[in-house]
């Protein structure tokens, strides 16, 4: 067997064009959809993030603001800076990179950020509405990752789904998603008794733990969906993600790739939920579906 590719950069450029003609409409409507990413200190890895992701705010047509901030920036100082940014009404969505130096309280900045416009949906207002089923802005990978399925044509209701890592910011998030889609859910993590066991039983198999290649092809049931959101660095520079792909590809029926799986995804949900939040507060915006798969 040999999986189907999940093709992320091909999917992300269908939701650019999308995206691109929303953008279009609010400026024929007299708004421009705006984002605000604020970076603190000097985080290699996150400096190339940023930059990606105003390249595909400009390409879509919207403004996007970079705000880098000193490491040493004092805590009351970047809460201040984001309630200015709460008020300014050419911004419509803000993000704060993560991780942030320390001693700074990611919590405490996250909670900063008007609700309205957190456009990475973490404050807790919006994960609240996420496990209602009511979300104003579902967090960009999972949603990325929901719009991959949804594109293959993968009807996740009825499929028990596997999520290795519980992160608030991919795993427990996509564990919700996915329960709202009708799966049936397990979150696996280091406490886990036998992970293998627990893999083996997933019908769609979600890695985002960040741990190179430990998704072994024994890991998996024959014919299951993989995806890997996890990217890992290599000592040889290379980039590989959460699952050994040559190895998982020949068990599975689909996977997603390590560059140009789920990543293009994320950036492309990110401008969506910009889009969208330009749109409510032009008064433009439909409900978000409750299913989304």
């Amino acid at each position: 067997m040999n999986a189907r590719i999940i093709d992320g950069k091909a999917i992300a450029a269908d939701i650019a064009i999308e995206n691109a003609l929303r953008a279009a409409r609010l400026r024929d409507a007299g708004t421009v959809p705006g984002l605000a990413v604020v970076i603190v200190g000097d985080d290699p890895a996150s400096k190339v993030y940023v930059r990606n992701k105003a390249l595909a705010c400009e390409k879509a047509g919207l403004n996007s603001w970079v705000h880098a901030l000193p490491a040493n920036t004092p805590q009351e100082r970047l809460i201040a800076f984001l309630r200015s940014l709460n008020a300014d009404p050419t911004v419509h969505g803000i993000l704060v990179q993560l991780p942030l130096p320390r001693p700074l309280d990611a919590r405490a900045v996250i909670e900063a950020i008007d609700p309205a416009k957190d456009v990475d949906g973490f404050h807790y207002q919006n994960v609240g509405a996420l496990v209602v089923g009511d979300p104003a802005f579902y967090p960009c990978t999972p949603w990325g990752v929901m719009k991959m399925l949804e594109h293959e044509g993968v009807g996740v209701e009825g499929m028990h789904a596997v999520i290795v890592g519980r992160s608030t910011i991919v795993g427990k998030p996509m564990a919700l998603m996915l329960v709202n889609a009708g799966a049936t859910v397990t979150v696996c993590h280091s406490k886990t008794r036998d992970l293998p066991a627990v893999t083996r039983q997933a019908d769609l198999l979600v890695a985002a733990v960040g741990k190179a290649r430990m998704i072994g092809a024994d890991m998996v049931k024959p014919g299951a969906v993989v995806i890997d959101v996890g990217i890992n660095r290599l000592p040889d520079g290379k980039l590989c993600g959460d699952v050994d792909y040559e190895a998982v590809a020949k068990v599975a029926s689909r996977i997603t790739p390590v560059p140009g799986g789920v990543g293009p995804m994320t950036i492309a949900m990110l401008v969506a939920n910009t889009v969208r939040g330009a749109e409510k507060a032009a008064g433009l915006a439909a409900p978000m579906p409750t299913r989304i798969a």
